[in-house]
């Protein structure tokens, strides 16, 4: 085959548009090469952006909650905070964290470097960390936490996002749960680094150990936000370390994933594509979705709290709250990759949120220490759950970009309302055995589970008005009748390839 036949083939087969423009090493690939280039663009974007956001979230989440385990070392007493005042730390930084994540992921899309943003946006986070661990009464913390969740707001949902730029539908399940691994594994590590400091640097230097944990950690992160500008890519059309033809292709493995290009056109803008998400109903009842959910699994936020009701020591109480974060992240690993193989979303959403409710079941039945400790492994495999929440939502807003972006924050910035709530939700009072903390919860993921339903079941109804529209078009029936016959395959298998985008459910 010369280079004519394979630039004619290559604009049939894959949609590429000025296919005359491509020359050497694109034809190549698009061309003879293209399983093995597409398997070699997939295994360098695993190995390069992956990591990092990983990484990068492990500290995010570390510096969120660092809070939590500080409280077991003197935060709440040398502070002078009351219950109620330790409740709104907790519950201010969704105050700002919740709001920003809707403008950031529109100025996301629209921005051509988001490695430069978002690792920005890290040595932000990283800097009021540590400033953190200077603060000497409750409004010094309180705004500080107030700052932190500005410049957190920009990961997640970015991070998502940026997946969703890069990643097929049948690719991006796995490895948005790999990211979600490093929140679920940094529940292990967090404690495990909390119990190191907070046991071995009380008084160094004359300084409290909880006040060293912020310091710590916020350096650590500062130093990795400096490296996320290098290391993230940015979009398939300008990251720098990818060859020309690795950017052609992985522009053109997306088209054909959605049977459209993967970019905005002159009429869609940032605000066109966040009206399109306001108007779009499933997004709204994603948002409400998200809500209930992390409302029903707002327990992470006192996990350290929950383990030393087991009664043990503090270092005990940290370190037994990592095992179940790390039997957590195996099972979203294991989750996201049957959710990627079988094309299903909801049962691999809810069915975790199921778990949960049974450990909170058994959480309301007995204060056996084997018990609430079993209870304590089904809660934090719930997050597998919500680790393909935001993909659910990419899948079911695909395209124009625009949108898709504006429907990632929304879902996730309302979504996190349910955090806020789940701060006032598990007070001291209610404790050792916080049973209306688990009826509260519980309840949420029940509706969330209900709300799930309901976007499923919308989802099958528009692949239904998909494949009713597509047979209804009786010219595009017979010019596959005709492709059938010019090709010696079945009408079925013609079909089978011209069948275009469908949503996952």
């Amino acid at each position: 085959m010369d280079a004519s036949d394979t630039k004619k083939r290559i604009s049939e087969d894959f949609n590429v548009e000025h296919v005359e423009t491509l020359v050497g090493e694109e034809i190549e690939v698009l061309g003879h090469g293209r399983v093995v280039a597409e398997r070699k663009l997939v295994r360098k974007l695993d190995m390069r952006l992956l990591p990092t956001i990983v990484v990068v979230f492990i500290m995010n989440y570390i510096d969120r909650t660092a809070v939590t385990a500080a409280r077991l070392k003197g935060l709440e007493e040398d502070l002078g905070l009351s219950d109620i005042q330790y409740n709104a730390i907790l519950a201010i930084l969704y105050a700002s964290y919740c709001p920003a994540q809707i403008p950031s992921n529109i100025l996301l899309n629209r921005i051509t470097r988001p490695s430069l943003y978002i690792g920005a946006c890290v040595v932000a986070w990283g800097l009021t960390s540590t400033m953190t661990g200077v603060t000497v009464n409750f409004a010094g913390i309180m705004l500080t936490r107030t700052f932190i969740g500005i410049p957190e707001a920009a990961f997640y949902p970015g991070a998502i996002y940026l997946l969703s730029r890069w990643y097929t539908r049948k690719e991006l399940a796995l490895r948005s749960a790999i990211l979600y691994g490093g929140l679920l594994i940094s529940n292990a590590f967090g404690s495990l680094m909390a119990a190191g400091i907070l046991s071995g640097m009380e008084g160094a230097l004359g300084i409290r150990a909880w006040r060293w944990l912020f310091y710590i950690e916020g350096a650590i992160t500062m130093t990795i936000g400096f490296i996320t500008m290098y290391l993230l890519p940015d979009y398939p059309h300008n990251t720098r370390w990818l060859s020309a033809a690795e950017r052609r292709l992985a522009q053109v493995r997306l088209a054909e994933d959605a049977g459209e290009a993967d970019a905005d056109t002159s009429a869609d803008t940032a605000w066109s594509g966040f009206v399109l998400a306001l108007k779009d109903p499933k997004v709204s009842i994603m948002a409400i979705m998200t809500c209930a959910q992390l409302l029903g699994l707002s327990f992470v936020n006192f996990f350290p709290t929950l383990t030393a009701t087991l009664g043990f020591s503090t270092t005990i109480s940290l370190l037994l709250a990592a095992p179940p974060w790390i039997v957590a992240t195996i099972v979203c690993i294991v989750n996201a990759r049957h959710a990627d193989v079988s094309g299903e979303r909801f049962f691999h959403i809810a069915g975790p949120w199921w778990g949960v409710i049974v450990g909170y079941i058994i959480g309301l039945s007995t204060m056996n220490t084997g018990g609430r400790y079993v209870a304590m492994f089904l809660m934090a495999c719930g997050y597998a759950g919500f680790a393909l929440t935001l993909v659910w939502v990419s899948n079911a807003v695909p395209r124009p970009p625009a949108k898709r972006a504006a429907a990632i924050g929304i879902v996730n910035g309302f979504g996190n309302i349910g955090n806020l709530i789940g701060s006032f939700t598990w007070k001291a009072q209610w404790g050792p055995d916080y049973h209306p903390s688990m009826w509260i919860s519980l309840s949420s993921l029940l509706l969330s589970s209900a709300l799930a339903l309901v976007v499923r079941q919308m989802l099958v109804r528009d692949n239904k008005k998909l494949k009713a529209s597509e047979m209804a078009d009786r010219a595009t029936r017979e010019r596959v009748e005709d492709a059938a016959r010019l090709e010696g395959i079945t009408i079925e298998e013609a079909l089978a390839r011209k069948r275009g985008f469908r949503y996952l459910y």
